[in-house]
């Protein structure tokens, strides 16, 4: 059995960064194991060409089970299986969230997560290319995550977006990462010199020479191996073959928050009724481990346009030559870009409040009914129009994550009750009729052309019918291995799994609430955070 110092469980967002510090330092071997292939497909480094990475080899292509609340349908769920995760296949807007999220899992209990103390691993991590004009003291130009607002290519589509927020009382805010969150801005991206920077391009790529750094692709881990409470190695499957490898100092989980559970559930850490069921001896009770599933959930409503300056219009195969060859050639044009190119925060309860709905913008139509397929660019229209998608940030419907089988290449049962709280549909049909006042405001009247869907904003019935027709998951999966102390806790603030030695979780899966936004980056801090801390570089 070989031996490494550190053995990272996937090269995500989290396995990246980890990765990257850990090897830092010559004396130690770092190991990591990623079930995906390399990011080898040219869709992943073309920031406008994402779309196409849903259903492919490099997505994990999981369902939830169905939603008794949205009509019993089951949403996809996108998760990226290739070296840096779902960041290899993502929107790749940048948002850390807010103060208030920070200091709300400190007021847990977390000691060392508030605000204050995680925004130095945000910056160390960032090379923001306009940081002279956004706030002092908030943004790093140094790290390895390129972040950028979009140089080559924007619709006027979504300037029109900004300028109408204001319209209705959403302030322009250029930088909703710094001092305050709150108003309407173009988005902030993780891409460079007109290519996606995804966590394997910004961590782990330029670093796999090290000699002492190993990445093994293609290896899907089946379970940790324990000497009684002590995490010592590491079963994985490659080539249909089982083999195993031994940890001297720790082993990190950084699978995310579907298959992080999964892998401690496998392992024999989790509720006993659960692995008694699957036939699983128990190492280590955690009731918690694969509860408290938490999501962002959006909908569209737009209008088509009576312009050609959107996404549809490059669409259909032959209009996207041009695109094709402005990219090719001159890193120009609108593959450039990500489809969401603004964004807002508000809360829209309290103003004064810590917000609680985004509204991500796209400059893309999808159509009049709901034939559509938001993950198959093959079945919208080709004519253009924008979008805007009301995120409910804050839900109070929370799920689970489950074994289907004690078979690790067999998909964990997701279940995330979506909208069985009703204050998450309330503030939803809040948003529509925001988003629909918005869409209805001068800057867009010369855009406009019909509405879609033909919603009858004076009927409250047909507001959530609509919602619960074209509901989606942003797929920011999070919370399923929670930090903290109380009973369903599944790591400490030092992302240690409770009554376990050599074994931590490091990923989105250990937040204890959901963060006000997009959560690529603030995995990304936790990865940072972590790393320190399995460093004891924290005083």
């Amino acid at each position: 059995m070989k031996n490494y110092d550190y053995i990272v469980i996937g090269a995500g967002s989290a396995g990246c960064v980890l990765a990257n510090r850990l090897s830092e330092n010559s004396n130690y071997q770092v190991l990591v194991l990623e079930a995906g292939g390399p990011d080898s497909n040219i869709n992943i480094q073309i920031p406008g060409a994402y779309s196409k990475l849903h259903k492919t080899k490099d997505n994990w292509n999981y369902w939830t089970e169905p939603q008794a609340e949205i009509f019993n349908r089951k949403l996809y769920l996108p998760r990226g299986k290739t070296l840096g995760g779902t960041s290899a296949i993502n929107a790749m807007v940048y948002v850390r969230g807010n103060r208030a999220d920070y200091d709300g899992w400190a007021d847990l209990g977390n000691e060392g997560w508030s605000y204050e103390e995680v925004l130095p691993y945000f910056i160390r991590s960032e090379n923001h290319v306009q940081a002279e004009k956004m706030d002092t003291g908030y943004h790093g130009t140094g790290g390895e995550l390129n972040v950028t607002f979009p140089t080559e290519f924007k619709t006027p589509f979504a300037d029109a977006f900004v300028e109408a927020c204001t319209k209705v009382g959403i302030p322009t805010n250029l930088d909703y990462n710094g001092a305050k969150q709150v108003g309407a801005s173009i988005t902030q991206c993780t891409i460079k010199d007109g290519k996606r920077c995804s966590a394997a391009a910004a961590f782990l790529k330029p670093i796999l020479k090290r000699p002492n750094l190993t990445a093994i692709t293609r290896a899907q881990v089946s379970k940790i191996i324990f000497e009684g409470k002590k995490a010592v190695g590491v079963e994985y499957i490659k080539s249909g073959k089982k083999q195993t490898i031994r940890a001297n100092k720790e082993i990190i989980i950084s699978a995310g928050a579907f298959q992080s559970p999964q892998i401690l559930m496998l392992s024999g850490i989790g509720d006993s009724k659960i692995l008694d069921k699957q036939g699983i001896d128990l190492v280590h009770e955690l009731k918690g481990v694969g509860q408290n599933l938490q999501d962002h959930l959006f909908f569209p409503i737009g209008y088509e346009a009576n312009v050609q300056k959107g996404i549809n219009q490059y669409l259909p195969v032959l209009k996207q030559i041009k695109p094709a060859w402005d990219y090719f050639l001159n890193k120009k044009g609108a593959l450039t870009a990500t489809l969401l190119e603004a964004v807002a925060f508000l809360n829209i309860d309290d103003g004064t409040a810590p917000v609680n709905l985004q509204l991500h913008f796209a400059p893309i139509w999808l159509g009049n009914d709901y034939d559509y397929d938001m993950y198959d660019i093959k079945t919208l229209p080709s004519v253009d129009g924008f979008t805007i998608l009301p995120t409910l940030l804050h839900p109070k419907s929370h799920g689970f994550v489950t074994l289907r089988s004690k078979d690790p290449m067999a998909p964990p049962v997701i279940q995330p009750n979506f909208l069985t709280a009703k204050e998450d549909l309330e503030i939803l049909v809040k948003g529509l009729k925001l988003a629909l006042k918005i869409l209805e405001q001068p800057p867009f009247k010369k855009y406009r052309k019909i509405a879609t869907p033909q919603l009858d904003i004076n009927s409250e019935d047909a507001l959530i019918q609509h919602i619960k027709k074209s509901l989606e998951t942003v797929y920011h999966p999070v919370g399923t291995c929670k930090m903290g102390n109380d009973e369903m806790a599944v790591v400490d603030s030092e992302l240690k799994v409770h009554g376990i030695e050599n074994l931590r979780v490091v990923d989105a899966s250990i937040m204890p609430k959901i963060v006000s936004g997009n959560t690529n980056a603030p995995t990304f801090m936790i990865a940072e955070k972590a790393a320190d801390m399995i460093l004891n570089k924290i005083a």
